[in-house]
């Protein structure tokens, strides 16, 4: 069956995650996440990507960007991949693929979700129990968030802007909001959204989303399509 095209909304924002090929390490020192980073923040301006909230992970990596066309978001991770993959396998003595497949997506209804999942990528360090504090992690975006270091990469949502009318605000409400655990429910929806390419949000909000969009974007549901019964013949009515 043919696969289809990824869910791209412009201007909406979009969780992307990139595993390693067969979950090994895409980033093996401090250099690789550097280089990383400056491929990604070229690519993002050259195709017109906002950067909201990242992670840079061993084996994997976490995005929460919006692309401003249909097609920017596709461009920017290949164009990514066209740099660093063959970098990367120069330098540690490898060949082949590095990434598993194509990059997975799932469009985030930003209201009601948007805060949730950049907390949801900023404290993937911390469910992993690589750190013990999000700011102790240099390869997210959260200590731009909490107001320690500003990254050229992240472009600020308006709902980020709108925790607070000053930095000192805005940065102290997300800091509060990070605190907050995310339920297993929350970690599980997003999880799920993401590697089966749906999107992530309300009913209300994926109806409205198959409805212009004039497409499928709701798990189908599962076994056969109920049959119709036949009609009965004459004398059995």
């Amino acid at each position: 069956m043919a696969r289809l095209p990824r869910l791209v909304l412009p201007n909406q924002p979009h969780h992307v995650i990139q595993r390693g090929n067969d979950r090994q390490l895409i980033f093996r020192d401090d250099e690789d996440h550097q280089r990383f980073l400056a491929w990604l923040r070229e690519s993002a301006k050259e195709f017109k990507v906002a950067i909201h909230a990242y992670v840079l992970m061993g084996n994997h990596l976490h995005l929460l960007a919006s692309p401003s066309d249909q097609n920017g978001l596709a461009q920017m991770m290949q164009r990514v991949g066209r740099y660093y993959v063959p970098w990367f396998n120069h330098k540690h003595g490898r060949v082949g693929s590095l990434f598993q497949g194509r990059f997975k997506t799932s469009l985030v209804d930003a209201e009601r979700y948007f805060l949730v999942c950049s907390r949801y990528i900023e404290l993937n360090p911390v469910r992993a129990r690589l750190v013990a504090d999000p700011r102790d992690y240099p390869w997210s975006s959260y200590r731009h968030h909490a107001g320690m270091q500003p990254d050229p990469l992240v472009t600020d949502h308006a709902l980020f802007w709108a925790l607070g009318n000053t930095p000192f605000q805005r940065e102290a409400a997300y800091t509060e909001l990070a605190g907050r655990a995310l339920g297993a429910g929350e970690l599980a929806r997003i999880n799920q959204a993401v590697l089966k390419g749906w999107p992530l949000g309300s009913d209300a909000f994926k109806q409205d989303l198959q409805q212009k969009m004039k497409r499928q974007v709701l798990p189908a549901k599962r076994g056969r399509p109920a049959k119709t019964p036949p009609t009965p013949p004459e004398d059995a009515r």
